[in-house]
């Protein structure tokens, strides 16, 4: 199977346990506002590569990955399934550590037949980044022009699964950095029995370029970064929101 692969970053440090091999696919069904890598987009872009090719290049710096592993990101990574299927149960047969980085927006809960490809796909998968990017539903739509009702259903599978889960979150000013949406969140989160780590990221818009080299309107230009602390004490009321839902149950 061809996989079309956008970029790779052989020496990631941020993207699960240990240094990685991060390979970023092809392909993204949502439009969040302050995505910052719309050149992944379009599913028919990138470079057709095959599973050999990239655990090939692995094998080439494999004594750099030893207490790391591979991570597959976007885009989207789940727009090409069964590509990436396909690099885990080859990784998994070498011994490689494997982590899948995604939104969790393509699951879909009523098909047997989506269901099964997941259960493929969950079957040689370490680790999952899973990007929860608003609590609140009609906000969610807004933000990222998808609903969330797949995405909140593919952490309950996961769950299910006792896949262990590093949730990240982005900070946006006036979108996401409110305190009830936050604490929402939390509680949210404090009913997943598999969340291990809970990264909350503040926005940023180095995106920008990108977006005037392509030609698009950048969404949130008049939006300022969030300061670092700002990520720091939002995190903060996550967790308390977290502590609460566990003390609850």
């Amino acid at each position: 199977m061809i996989g079309r692969v956008h970029s790779i970053e052989s020496f990631g440090t941020v993207d699960g346990p240990g240094i990685r091999m991060v390979i970023f696919l092809s392909g993204c069904p949502m439009r969040c506002l302050y995505c910052h890598n719309p050149d992944t987009w379009d599913p028919k872009g990138g470079t057709p590569m095959t599973v050999e090719q990239l655990l090939n290049q692995y094998d080439n710096a494999r004594h750099f990955y030893r207490k790391g592993g591979i991570t597959v990101s976007g885009g989207e990574p789940l727009t090409q399934i069964g590509f990436v299927t396909e690099l885990f149960e080859a990784a998994k047969k070498r011994g490689i550590h494997t982590c899948l980085d995604t939104s969790g927006v393509t699951f879909r809960p009523d098909s047997a037949g989506v269901r099964e490809k997941f259960d493929r796909l969950a079957a040689v998968t370490d680790l999952v980044l899973l990007d929860i990017k608003h609590i609140d539903p009609q906000e969610h739509l807004k933000l990222c022009g998808q609903p969330q009702d797949n995405i909140l259903a593919f952490a309950r599978y996961l769950e299910q699964k006792q896949i262990p889960v590093w949730v990240r979150h982005v900070v946006v000013p006036g979108i996401t950095d409110r305190e009830d949406y936050l604490h929402r969140l939390g509680l949210y989160l404090g009913t997943l029995k598999n969340i291990k780590a809970l990264d909350v990221l503040p926005y940023h818009d180095m995106g920008k370029t990108k977006y005037q080299s392509l030609g698009i309107p950048y969404p949130l230009e008049d939006t300022s970064p969030l300061p670092p602390a700002e990520a720091a004490k939002a995190r903060q009321i996550i967790l308390r929101g977290m502590r609460e839902s566990r003390n609850c149950s």
